[in-house]
């Protein structure tokens, strides 16, 4: 899901609710010597975990076998009572009550380590965090004890799922995540009839948020990051809403909002900055791509996945390794195969944003080693998608939503 974490993000909009994205070089400086086992080039400080758990789940997915210290460095990440922040420069330094811990990092970095296999004792220990900071309304915040949010909550579920347990019986208070994610969603009268909202506002009204509704589909339906293919082929989503009284009603009603929104601008969802020409949202629309195959509303998103494949060329290119996994994601939920999507091979360029794999099926051909070890710049689209997220409805995914809460 297109869950993109930024701490720094996540702080401005618990402040002032929508605020424009600083300039700033996302790039490290030249002091600062990135980890060699880590995927991408830019400053890990507020997405190393998620960016480093995307990329491997989405290896994975692809029948890549990542390379060893990458994982084992995803690993060490790990707090000892758990938990996971963003990112630790210094995994040898114990966690202490001023490590910033983060409820998304630590879902992506189960989701991935579940995939992986072999990790129990760390998934095991996660798991037993994040039921730890459940809230009282059953949901999640970014952070421990902030308010409830539908991309946290959402990703949380996919964890839990996951990790084999069933988050309808995960309660607090006697509220489940499924519970929290009712609340958020939205009435079938009135602006945004069906959708998810991010969080309630100051007044406690909520509104339509594109990437929170593909984020609450897939938590509704309680599915995390990857979706397998197939599923209910040819259904779509229609105009009809009924009150979401059930998980599985509110995730149709959230269907057929993204439906109509990817429907109004040639099968992609469009994000703008206060001040800002309106453009294509690609990890959005990537991330709606997921949630609509989840459900089995294939029509639309074939044609989404087909828009991609066209267009996001570039942007993938400029954001770095989460942003290929989102795509690799959207390719596997539709059946398009990732190695070529548009001409692209997404895993090659996933690949290329880190250590070599130990191993990569292709096609049925032998397994070969990749060779590349370079970094793309992940860019600040993860940074800028977070803000719209809770400021402006459009964030993500299960991403670069993908701004932490004090």
């Amino acid at each position: 899901m297109n869950v993109r974490r930024s701490a720094a993000v996540l702080a401005a909009v618990a402040v002032i609710g929508a605020a424009a994205p600083a300039a700033a070089d996302p790039s490290p400086s030249p002091s600062q010597a990135l980890p060699s086992a880590l995927y991408g080039d830019a400053d890990p400080k507020y997405d190393g975990v998620w960016r480093q758990s995307l990329a491997l789940l989405a290896q994975d997915t692809a029948g890549v076998k990542p390379a060893a210290k990458s994982v084992q460095w995803l690993v060490r990440q790990q707090c000892a009572d758990g938990g996971f922040a963003s990112y630790r420069p210094d995994p040898a330094t114990a966690c202490d009550a001023r490590t910033p811990l983060d409820t998304n990092a630590t879902s992506a970095a189960v989701q991935a380590l579940t995939a992986l296999g072999g990790h129990d004792d760390v998934t095991g220990k996660a798991v037993g965090w994040l039921k730890s900071v459940q809230n009282k309304d059953g949901g999640w915040g970014y952070a421990p004890g902030g308010a409830s949010d539908t991309n946290s909550t959402s990703v949380v579920i996919g964890a839990l799922a996951a990790a084999g347990e069933e988050p309808g019986r995960v309660e607090k208070g006697g509220k489940s995540p499924y519970d929290a994610l009712l609340k958020l969603a939205l009435p079938c009268d009135g602006d945004g009839a069906g959708a998810f909202a991010f969080q309630p506002d100051k007044k406690g009204d909520l509104a339509a948020n594109a990437d929170a509704t593909a984020a609450g589909v897939l938590g509704a339906l309680g599915h995390g990051m990857v979706v397998k293919p197939g599923k209910k082929a040819g259904k779509t989503s229609g105009p009809a809403c009924a009150e979401p009284r059930t998980p599985e009603r509110a995730a149709a009603n959230g269907a057929a909002y993204l439906t109509s929104a990817l429907g109004r601008d040639d099968d992609h969802l469009m994000s703008a900055l206060a001040g800002a020409e309106p453009q294509p949202d690609y990890g959005n629309t990537a991330d709606a791509v997921v949630a609509l195959a989840a459900r089995g509303d294939s029509q639309q998103a074939q044609r989404s996945v087909r828009w991609l494949a066209k267009n996001s060329a570039t942007w993938a290119a400029r954001s770095g390794p989460a942003a290929y996994a989102q795509l690799i994601f959207a390719a596997h939920a539709t059946g398009t195969d990732p190695r070529d999507f548009g001409g692209a091979d997404l895993v090659k360029q996933l690949n290329a944003t880190g250590p070599a794999p130990q191993a990569a099926a292709k096609s049925g051909e032998k397994a070969a080693e990749e060779d590349k070890d370079s970094d793309s710049v992940f860019g600040v689209w993860w940074y800028v998608g977070v803000c719209l997220v809770a400021g402006i409805g459009i964030g993500f995914l299960f991403t670069g939503r993908r701004k932490r809460q004090p």
